[in-house]
């Protein structure tokens, strides 16, 4: 088959679900082409060593990768993210039009970023099947306080209602979010889940180093460890208040970076909770065995009705390095864990339940937190492996792709 891929992220940025498909696909021999930017994630800067430019690919046996220019002005304002969004829509729909227009079918992974280019290259693709791969269900993260902010939402609401009935197949990430996306217009019939993996090269079981011991090991209390986004989706202030109040009897190391880090390291300085400590943002390769030091993974989502439709890629990273979870969570997250038997859950944003996991959690003996692990690697290649993920794909794109043929056919 021939198989077109958007994505707005693309490796050399660490984006596991285009980049591993990709490489998957073509290596079960179909010719698979790539449209996205250029590479800018995390922080919102152009890698060093690359220039935007129009025309830009790169080609291997059965795969090319097209990459298009679009707006790179830092992470942290929603104008920018707008313009990068928007720039990428215009830049996508101009270079897709040809690249793309002789496809058997089209995967497109759904995040709000991409909303507008998919928008744009489904209509003038009319005739090239679609699978769209959603990721996230569009929520601002703070309430919009300005007529142009709610503006905003809306157009983006409506791209992504339209995205759901227009798409010929749609694979939701979580179980719940199937939910979420019959009530933008989906039909459910189109619908299925397709749960996300993680980077097998890097993740999978490890023995901790000497050097990841010092970093997050400082004595033999039992470690409880938070590894990506401080951000405001994770509420990391509820695992900081459940630490504190349980003084020496356990660590909790945030290892990371994000927009709510200050308000995070600020709290545990107002606490005074000396058993919270904080390591920056590490590379890829080094998480196998700093996952592997820590006792727990922590893996942590806000109480909105959105995230229980959402499952964080912290969560298939810590089981298939087969480290035992915590899950302060609802929704899919903790459903995942207590029916894998991989670790201990409790709602999310109760910062005394969390107290109360990590107090059980620190008397749980070695050799049962152990068995969470295995546990949980088991349930990841069962559900969440790069070849269950791909195998699902795979078909999908091949169903839409045959339905299309007959109905062409019959015409």
């Amino acid at each position: 088959m021939r198989i077109g891929i958007l994505s707005y992220h693309f490796p050399p940025e660490p984006a596991f679900i285009p980049g591993s498909l990709a490489e998957e696909l073509a290596a079960r021999g179909h010719e698979v082409r790539v449209l996205t930017g250029f590479p800018d994630h995390p922080g919102g800067q152009l890698y060093p060593g690359w220039r935007q430019r129009w025309g830009h690919r790169t080609r291997s046996e059965r795969l090319t990768v097209r990459r298009v220019p679009r707006y790179a002005g830092g992470a942290g304002s929603a104008r920018a993210r707008a313009a990068g969004w928007l720039s990428f829509a215009g830049s996508a729909t101009l270079a897709g039009r040809r690249y793309l227009r002789d496809l058997d079918a089209l995967y497109v992974l759904q995040l709000p970023a991409v909303t507008f280019a998919a928008a744009g290259l489904l209509r003038m693709l009319a005739g090239v099947p679609t699978v769209l791969h959603v990721q996230d269900v569009w929520a601002e993260e703070e309430p919009a306080r300005s007529r142009a902010a709610r503006g905003w939402s809306g157009r983006l609401d409506a791209g992504l209602r339209r995205l759901y009935r227009e798409a010929d197949a749609i694979a939701v990430s979580a179980p719940s979010m199937r939910e979420l996306v019959l009530a933008g217009g989906a039909e459910p019939d189109r619908v299925r889940t397709v749960l996300n993996w993680t980077d097998e090269r890097l993740f999978r079981p490890a023995r901790p180093g000497p050097a990841a011991r010092r970093l997050i090991r400082r004595d033999d209390r039992c470690v409880v460890m938070h590894a990506g986004t401080i951000g405001v989706r994770q509420g990391l202030e509820t695992a900081v208040r459940a630490a504190a109040a349980l003084g020496d009897r356990m660590d909790l190391v945030l290892v990371g970076s994000g927009a709510e880090e200050r308000r995070v390291r600020d709290l545990a300085a107002e606490l005074r909770a000396d058993n919270v400590r904080f390591v920056e943002r590490r590379s890829p390769a080094d998480m196998p065995q700093l996952y592997a030091a820590a006792d727990y993974q922590l893996v942590m989502l806000r109480d909105r009705p959105e995230l229980r439709g959402t499952v964080p890629g912290t969560l298939p990273a810590a089981l298939s390095c087969a480290a035992p979870v915590v899950a302060s969570a609802g929704g899919d997250t903790a459903e995942l864990v207590e029916r894998a038997r991989a670790g201990l859950s409790c709602p999310p944003e109760d910062w005394a339940a969390l107290a109360d996991r990590f107090w059980l959690a620190a008397a749980i003996p070695a050799a049962a937190r152990a068995d969470m692990g295995r546990r949980g690697r088991d349930a990841y290649l069962r559900q969440m492996s790069l070849r269950a993920g791909v195998d699902r794909i795979e078909a999908l794109l091949r169903d839409v792709a045959t339905v299309r043929m007959k109905n062409t056919k019959s015409d």
